[in-house]
């Protein structure tokens, strides 16, 4: 089994024991939350579902978008587990304002910019690492090196290779275009939903999409040719 695929299973995994841990939290409060009205039931079917239901649904996406957004597989499954937990806490309050998944996805994305916050933090107390084998590796604003290139292009198909060097160049991309570029071609939101998520106009998502993909298409294009 190659590397890659190794680790995608442990993801996985991981990933499963957390949607565990989800349930779990969320049982320990009391009833399921209240639903909305059908005529908003008709507009969103997910309005309709438990919130089991909704974290079967939407356990994976909601992972995937974290993860692409701050780059670390253990910080992706600790913050997807307290996206559904603030979400089941606040499902009660919910209006319907926007989809239940564009909900979800703002969470997400608010839980991974407090957590950059925490890191920054964390840093101009501490300080610089001497042990980081990877200095900056974590922040969120410095492009990130291209790493585990451990296996030649000969040793895995083309396809799935490329499509790894992809997710690697969206993980270099800055926080600004990583964020509606992960949500637009990862996760297939519409140009509104992203301006819902991200609080942006729909002039500045439609540019900032458009500049992340030029940056993405100027790195694909520099690997094909290399």
């Amino acid at each position: 089994m190659a590397a890659g695929e190794s680790s995608d299973n442990l993801r996985s995994a991981a990933a499963e024991a957390a949607q565990a841990r989800i349930r779990g939290r969320a049982a320990a409060a009391a009833g399921d939350p209240p639903r909305a009205s059908r005529a908003a039931e008709r507009e969103d079917e997910d309005l309709g579902l438990s919130f089991e239901a909704l974290v079967e649904k939407y356990h994976k996406k909601i992972f995937n978008l974290i993860l692409r957004t701050i780059n670390d597989t253990e910080e992706a499954l600790d913050l997807t587990q307290e996206t559904f937990v603030n979400a089941y806490r606040s499902f009660g309050s919910f209006r319907g304002e926007c989809k239940i998944h564009t909900w979800l996805c703002q969470i997400a994305i608010n839980q991974c910019k407090n957590r950059f916050r925490q890191r920054d933090r964390r840093r101009a107390v501490e300080g610089p690492s001497l042990d980081a084998a990877t200095p900056g590796a974590e922040d969120p604003n410095q492009r990130l090196e291209i790493a585990d290139w451990d296996q030649s292009p000969q040793e895995v198909l083309i396809k799935k290779e490329t499509y790894r060097y992809v997710l690697r160049a969206i993980a270099q991309l800055p926080p600004e275009y990583r964020e509606v570029v992960t949500l637009c071609d990862l996760q297939q939101c519409s140009y509104q939903e992203i301006a819902q998520i991200t609080r942006l106009s729909l002039e500045a998502v439609k540019t900032r999409i458009h500049r992340g993909r030029l940056m993405l298409r100027r790195k694909i294009e520099a690997y094909l040719k290399s």
